[in-house]
């Protein structure tokens, strides 16, 4: 029996558990990552990337081969509901930031881009990036038992191949191991929603679409077709790779029994729903999978942590999922590492349930919110479940009429159609993640009040618990982003003109307590230049007032003004967040 002693394993190599591991390599921190499967994912599955988790991306360095590897944000353009592929279009929706009346918002919010990137193109370039960094993870590796006793975690492995059983002694575990995770089960981690609220088949298919959809770029084509008001209607067609690849979803009644899911089948309703009974389909892959409306209690128990789906699951809507298991393992790898390397007390990792917990609950209630909400187009189509054809029919022509009938049901589908923003340019959800914990120092001042709808708009803040906000700056002849300031596993410590005593504390912490802590200023012939001042509009602090940055980009602590003991305001801050007197 193989036995291995290492500081953390990390269960599961997907999104979640693959961005763990090279975080946690790129920090100093030996990992090993295991996974009962032969590779990365055998096919797209998730695959809408939003800014936030490019951004942890862009820390990593391997933002360029991301963007390189995905669908432009241009070319996400719209979603759109037809009755076939080649059929009626019934309504278009601008979608992820890409319309004239979103794209603003989205550009001034961060210096990335959402992107389209299926999750089998995906993995490959995080595990790449992780192995580069001197990562060690392994597949075909199953956790057989895991348990906790005497201040570590003991977990028996098995080979997949060999059959041989590998006991692994780490002091933490992070189980990123997905919808039926092991850990969570074995650890006791509760759940709280539903399960199994519906039932969906994706189909991976090569098939030629682009004469559809050239005309009108998207990654999704919802078809809506009379008798079906599911909320991906009779299907959808995700794009996987322009326009030759795609993902084909539908859902079915497991009261009615499961559809035949055989390849002369699957092509059969492609073929229907794309409206050419004769165009050539080559099916890959056939699975099914269920809407869940579930979230974790808590996030972490003793030394155990859960990321990813093993803590929140729910339906691909909003696109939430992987960059959300992306984000959860950003804010707790650098805590570990804190932890690990002596600089934190252990109790810094309660913070990491604290923050994410809350998170998770909101993106499975939004999700499966959307999908409610998707029924408010079908009912302005007329279409509901059962109906005779000639029923359906009849009411697209009543919509499209020139009658009073027809002008009501396009007001109705008008409303139904503003309903969807919230679906698909909810960029308030996607970033503006507010943290509350032991790890947010607090300045005495509320928390600023959202000026518009929260889920829609991302409103930036430096108020402690906030991402640090992005503005462009300009350093060394580059146009950079304030993200670019801080990250790579260090706190940062951001001021201007007059606040060099700020920085000075920063150096010295460094140097006295070995924290990884720098400092930087920003203003003109500083360290970055504010030249379009975008920076002074945000930092809502004075040129002298100082923010401290987490390496995950939060805002952890900040002072409007210079301190009369700088040193000892920068102490109380950091030692408050470690949870650890320093002596500076």
């Amino acid at each position: 029996m193989i036995q291995i002693e290492i500081p953390v394993l990390i269960v599961g190599a997907g999104p979640a558990g693959l961005t763990a591991s090279a975080l946690l390599a790129d920090y100093g921190i030996p990992a090993l990552a295991v996974s009962r499967h032969s590779g990365t994912a055998n096919s797209p599955r998730a695959h809408i990337t939003n800014q936030r988790a490019v951004e942890v991306f862009r820390d990593l360095g391997i933002e360029d081969r991301i963007v390189a590897a995905a669908l432009p944000n241009h070319m996400m353009g719209n979603t759109t509901w037809l009755t076939a592929m080649n059929g009626t279009e019934l309504v278009r929706i601008e979608s992820w930031g890409s319309g004239v009346q979103r794209r603003t918002d989205y550009d001034s919010a961060s210096p990335t881009s959402m992107c389209n990137l299926p999750q089998h193109i995906m993995e490959p370039i995080i595990l790449a990036a992780a192995k580069e960094r001197g990562a060690r993870v392994r597949f075909d590796t199953e956790l057989v038992s895991v348990r906790q006793a005497d201040g570590a975690v003991y977990s028996t492995l098995l080979d997949r191949i060999t059959g041989e059983k590998i006991e692994v002694k780490s002091q933490y575990l992070i189980g990123a191991d997905g919808g039926n995770s092991v850990v969570a089960r074995e650890i006791g981690f509760e759940l709280e929603g539903t399960a199994g609220a519906a039932e969906q088949v994706s189909c991976w298919l090569d098939v030629d679409l682009s004469k559809y959809a050239e005309p009108r770029p998207s990654v999704i084509y919802l078809i809506a077709q009379p008798g079906n008001n599911f909320w991906i209607g009779s299907g959808c067609f995700i794009c996987v790779k322009p326009w030759t690849e795609w993902v084909l979803v539908f859902a079915f009644l497991t009261s009615e029994g499961t559809p035949d899911l055989s390849e002369e089948a699957v092509i059969r309703h492609a073929r229907q729903i794309i409206g050419d009974p004769d165009i050539p389909i080559q099916v890959k892959s056939v699975g099914q999978w269920a809407i869940n409306h579930l979230f974790a209690k808590s996030m972490k128990i003793g030394r155990v942590m859960i990321a990813g789906d093993a803590t929140h699951r729910h339906p691909p809507a909003n696109g939430l999922g992987t960059n959300t298991s992306i984000q959860d393992s950003y804010n707790l790898a650098w805590k570990l590492a804190m932890v690990l390397k002596g600089h934190a007390d252990p109790s810094l990792l309660d913070s990491y349930s604290d923050e994410r917990q809350p998170v998770a609950k909101q993106v499975v209630e939004r999700a499966n919110k959307s999908v409610a909400n998707l029924q408010a187009l079908s009912s302005a189509f007329g279409f509901r479940y059962g109906q005779e054809a000639a029923e359906g029919w009849a009411s697209i022509a009543e919509l499209h009429g020139n009658t009073k009938a027809g002008a009501e049901r396009r007001k109705q589908l008008e409303r139904a159609v503003e309903v969807q923003q919230h679906h698909f340019n909810a960029h308030g959800v996607e970033l503006g993640q507010y943290y509350k914990s032991s790890a947010i120092v607090g300045d005495g001042t509320p928390r600023p009040q959202p000026t518009r709808d929260p889920e829609l708009y991302y409103q930036p803040s430096t108020h402690p618990g906030s991402h640090l906000p992005h503005a462009r700056l300009f350093q060394n002849s580059n146009t950079i982003s304030s993200l670019d300031l801080g990250g790579r596993g260090r706190f940062t410590v951001i001021t201007g003109h007059g606040g060099r005593a700020w920085l000075d504390a920063a150096q010295r912490l460094a140097q006295n307590c070995k924290l990884p802590i720098i400092g930087r200023a920003i203003g003109a012939g500083l360290d970055a230049e504010d030249v379009y001042g975008e920076w002074a509009r945000l930092r809502e602090i004075e040129d002298d007032g100082c923010l401290l940055v987490r390496p995950d980009n939060f805002v952890a602590y900040r002072s409007q003004t210079m301190a009369a003991d700088t040193l000892g305001e920068l102490s109380r801050a950091l030692g408050e967040i470690l949870g650890r007197k320093l002596s500076s």
